[in-house]
C-alpha cells in the first residue's frame, strides 16, 4: 500500500511477483492485452523454453526514456524524470514460493520448471538479481479524494524490465512489495499476504474472463514482519 502506517501489529510480509503488463510499441501504462493464454499457450508447444538466465529483455523504457539523475534510494521530489533506478531491498530472511503460475511462465518462454529452482524465490523477492534486468521505479503525479495528490510514484512496485518472447509479445516484469523506492513516502514499500494473494487471484480470474489484466506469475513469502492494521486479526 502507499499509505501511511502507525500501528504497531505484526503480519508476516510477501511478494506479487512477477506481475506482469503487457506493451505494445514500446510502453504504455494502460494494461493492453489482446491474446488469450490459450493461443498463447498453443504457441509455446513449439517454442523453446528458456532458463531465469536466458530470458530476453529489451529494455526499451530506460533506454529511451529521461531517467533519475540521483543515484540514492531516498525520498524527495524527483524532476525531469520519468523514473529512478532503484535496486530491490532483500528482507535477510529466507523466501519460499507460495504458488506461480505454468500458464503466465509461458508467456514469457519461461521454462515453468525454472519457477522450483531456489534461486526463482531469491530473484522475485529481490533478494538476487535477474540478469539482463534493469530496475526501476516510476515517477508520476495524479489525484487521490478528487485533489491533485502531485507527485505519486511506485512506491512498493519495482520494475525489472521488458521481457520479449518468442511471438514478440512484449511484457513488462515487475515486483511488488519489494522495498521502499524514492516514492514510497512514509510506507514500507511491502506487501503482506493476504493482499497479494487477493491480488493474484483477482487478475487470474480476471484473465479467465476475458478482461484484460495483468498477470501473476508467483507470490512469494519472506517471512519478514511488517507493521500493519492493529485492528486485523489475521482472517
Amino acid at each position: 500500500m502507499h499509505t501511511m502506517h502507525t500501528t504497531q501489529h505484526h503480519r508476516s510480509s510477501s511478494m506479487l511477483s512477477g506481475s506482469l503488463r503487457r506493451v505494445a510499441g514500446g510502453f504504455c501504462k494502460t494494461i493492453v492485452k489482446n491474446r488469450s493464454s490459450a493461443m498463447t499457450m498453443a504457441a509455446a508447444a513449439d517454442t523453446k523454453l528458456r532458463t531465469l538466465e536466458e530470458m530476453r529483455f529489451d529494455n526499451t523504457f530506460v533506454r529511451e526514456l529521461p531517467g533519475d539523475k540521483e543515484t540514492s534510494n531516498s525520498l524527495r521530489q524527483v524532476s525531469d524524470a520519468l523514473y529512478s533506478l532503484v535496486q530491490p531491498t532483500p528482507t535477510g530472511t529466507e523466501p519460499v514460493t507460495v504458488a506461480y503460475s505454468r500458464d503466465v511462465a509461458a508467456l514469457l518462454d519461461l521454462d515453468p520448471s525454472e519457477c522450483e529452482r531456489p534461486e526463482f524465490a531469491l530473484i522475485m523477492s529481490g533478494a538476487a538479481p535477474l540478469p539482463g534486468s534493469q530496475p526501476y521505479a516510476q515517477c508520476y503525479g495524479g489525484h487521490q479524494f478528487g485533489s491533485w495528490a502531485g507527485q505519486l510514484g511506485d512506491g512498493r512496485a519495482i520494475t525489472l524490465g521488458e521481457v520479449v518472447n518468442s511471438q514478440g509479445q512484449r511484457w513488462e516484469l515487475q515486483l511488488k512489495g519489494a522495498g521502499k523506492t524514492p516514492y514510497s513516502r512514509r510506507a514500507d514499500g511491502r506487501a503482506v499476504l493476504r493482499s497479494s494473494i487477493r491480488e493474484y487471484v483477482a487478475s487470474e480470474a480476471m484473465e479467465a474472463l476475458g478482461v484484460p489484466t495483468t498477470r501473476a506469475l508467483c507470490c512469494i513469502a519472506t517471512g519478514d514482519g511488517v507493521h500493519r492494521d492493529m485492528f486485523y486479526n489475521g482472517n
